[in-house]
């Protein structure tokens, strides 16, 4: 069962207008319920999308009583919080919304510390049209499969974590959830497979983006490691550009 946490929008004043706004509570409440039956029910849950320092408290509390529970945090929110939305950007209006630095820290530190399972690039590709437009009427999303791996390898370079640790938490960690054996190097195995440069640098751009929405955060930022091949079940899949 996998469930998100996702509620209903609020309102809440911000720079002295009104801004739809989704607070922590909204969070902590949708969590309190859905772990309220969890533990009434013995039902296995996966968390979609953690974003709050009160929502990862309330997931290790659930783990430490051995509930059936695992989770995970969007790949833009390891490194954005709500100082990013500062200029109103349209490309930081996401869902669950970015929130503050301690939140932001606390959800880097509960991937490291296992209480967050593992990442997910949380890509929604949304129209130039939709975001060329105020903040608070602008569609909500961010391309990130392409930025999935990067990001990943900057914040596991940022918390001192081997290469294969960090990879563990997009690889092995979400194929044990799902219970397939993907995620995995070894014979037999699926030869599903992402081939990298780590040491490749390259700049996020309209350009540099595959991807059709290039809605991203990240624009004209400098990333470091980029997929050269995926193979699916021993053909190749995909190939990427060998230079920046």
């Amino acid at each position: 069962m996998s469930h998100s946490t996702r509620p209903a929008s609020a309102t809440r004043p911000a720079s002295g207008a009104e801004m739809p706004a989704i607070p922590v509570p909204a969070e902590t409440i949708a969590l309190q319920t859905i772990l309220l039956l969890v533990r009434e029910t013995g039902a296995r849950v996966h968390l979609c999308r953690l974003s709050s320092r009160a929502g990862v408290e309330m997931v290790r509390r659930a783990k430490a009583d051995g509930l059936p529970v695992t989770c995970d945090v969007a790949v833009h929110h390891l490194h954005l919080s709500e100082m990013d939305t500062a200029d109103f950007n349209a490309n930081c209006h996401m869902v669950p919304p970015l929130r503050s630095q301690r939140d932001r820290d606390a959800l880097r530190q509960a991937l490291k510390d296992g209480v967050i399972d593992c990442v997910c690039s949380d890509h929604a590709p949304v129209d130039d049209d939709a975001k060329e437009r105020p903040f608070q009427e602008s569609e909500a999303g961010a391309t990130g499969v392409e930025l999935l791996l990067p990001l990943c390898l900057r914040w596991g370079a940022e918390m001192g974590l081997p290469l294969d640790e960090t990879l563990a938490r997009v690889t092995q960690r979400p194929a044990a959830i799902l219970g397939v054996e993907s995620g995995r190097i070894g014979v037999g195995a699926p030869a599903d497979l992402c081939l990298f440069d780590p040491e490749a640098h390259w700049t996020v751009s309209a350009k540099t983006l595959a991807s059709l929405g290039k809605n991203s955060p990240f624009l004209g930022m400098e990333m470091r490691g980029r997929v050269r091949y995926t193979v699916i079940d021993g053909h190749v899949d995909y190939r990427g550009v060998q230079s920046s």
